[in-house]
């Protein structure tokens, strides 16, 4: 694998899996979860989001242009300074610290962090030398800084293994809520491994829901039940395709083997959703070397039944469902991020600037009582068990493989603070 600091593979290096694929990277890829105006722009017209967050880039103009040079000294005043900010703001990060990067090695591994940001920012659409507060925090204090962990991760999983060996991948869990930036993280994570010479792919939770047919089953078996009518708590996933479906994938460790990975269309029957059709799945070749797993509920630990039937009775089948939940997805991942929100109440708002995303790029979602409903069948679940999951990391986490990332309400990485159930 080509490290970040040397020169980085040409685009045929980076998908020589897909020799027809457009070069280096399109939301259309094999590897990338969904379209990235449907599921990934989480900024809206209907807010100032250019400052709050970073959306997916749209699919028809991402390509493989290279970044700008690192400044030499031969560079003007004005733009050797603008690097030395820049220097000091990575310097100044609130994760620095939780990935083991002293100021010793941020040095050492300065040319990896410049590299890396300008790939992003030719990703995002931005000019690098350019760049807001806002836009250069979520580079170069939340992507970046994920990136370097998550690599670190792969490299010690790798290390385990001998000479010849067939290595599985590296599956990485993300549990955040909806709406937390977690899906675009996960397209900023994915693109960086790929360019970087590593063979990744994305999955999220929603791609194992039931299908339309089956969630309307479940409701029907669990009348009065509102966590249950619609798609999200534990209990509307299929977990036996779960299982099935990572099982496959840990085995893809050689050249030439192949699987469709499932989607989920979030568009479907008026925003209600329904899995897409096969035909639609794209493709992964091995050898896989990491998985990124995504989802608001991953690594959510049952509770006593008297404790989640204190927040809401309805709750107590979902917790009962959810004790399957660790066979079907926590047991196969061995990395864990966990981005922690401070207000799940921010949800609401998440949600709904999804969701005009989605309407502004002529798909159809739910209009804003519908997101207001929905949000609210899983406050009760956020209510419930982020408290645990916050203070004892996710289900069968592993502390030395686990990084928590706080988060405000513009999903911008924070020092860490309290999380008060109040404000709920």
């Amino acid at each position: 694998m080509a490290p970040l600091h040397a020169a980085l593979p040409p685009p045929s290096a980076a998908v020589h899996h897909h020799a027809a694929a457009p070069p280096v990277f399109l939301a259309r890829s094999p590897y990338h979860p969904r379209r990235a105006a449907a599921s990934c722009s989480l900024a809206t017209a209907a807010s100032s989001s250019r400052k709050a967050f970073l959306s997916c880039p749209p699919d028809h103009w991402i390509a493989a242009a290279p970044p700008r040079a690192i400044p030499s000294s031969s560079s003007s005043p004005a733009l050797i300074a603008s690097v030395q900010d820049l220097n000091d703001f990575i310097y100044s990060g609130p994760l620095v610290d939780r990935i083991g990067y002293t100021d010793e090695k941020i040095a050492e591994s300065i040319d990896r962090w410049l590299l890396a940001g300008a790939r992003l920012a030719r990703l995002f659409r931005l000019n690098e030398l350019q760049l807001s507060e806002a836009e250069k925090a979520r580079i170069y204090h939340f992507y970046i800084p994920v990136f370097l962990w998550c690599e670190d991760q792969v490299m010690e999983h790798r290390a385990k293994y001998n000479d010849g060996d067939d290595i599985p991948p590296l599956v990485i869990g993300v549990s955040a809520p909806q709406g937390s930036g977690k899906t675009t993280l996960v397209f900023a994570l994915d693109y960086l491994f790929r360019v970087a010479g590593r063979n990744s792919v994305t999955l999220s939770i929603d791609d194992f829901y039931l299908t339309a047919k089956e969630q309307n089953e479940l409701r029907d078996r669990n009348p009065g039940n509102a966590l249950l009518e619609l798609r999200g708590n534990a209990g509307s996933h299929d977990l036996q395709f779960s299982v099935e479906t990572l099982e496959s994938l840990i085995k893809l460790t050689k050249e030439g083997m192949k699987m469709k990975v499932p989607r989920y269309d979030k568009s479907a029957f008026g925003g209600r959703g329904d899995r897409a059709d096969p035909s639609v799945w794209p493709e992964v070749e091995g050898p896989l070397e990491v998985v990124l797993f995504e989802g608001w509920m991953l690594g959510f630990k049952p509770l006593p039944n008297e404790d989640v039937k204190k927040v809401d009775p309805q709750l107590e089948v979902v917790n009962k469902n959810l004790e399957a939940y660790y066979g079907a997805w926590d047991r196969f991942i061995q990395s864990w991020i966990v981005i922690k929100i401070r207000e799940p109440s921010c949800v609401y708002q998440w949600r709904l600037q999804a969701e005009v995303a989605m309407r502004a790029d002529g798909k159809p979602g739910m209009s804003d009582e519908e997101v207001m409903d929905f949000v609210s069948r899983y406050l009760p679940a956020y209510q419930a068990y982020l408290p645990t999951l916050y203070k004892e990391g996710p289900n069968g986490s592993n502390p030395d493989n686990l990084l928590v990332i706080d988060i405000d309400e513009n999903r911008n990485p924070i020092c860490g603070g309290s999380w008060d159930i109040a404000c709920l």
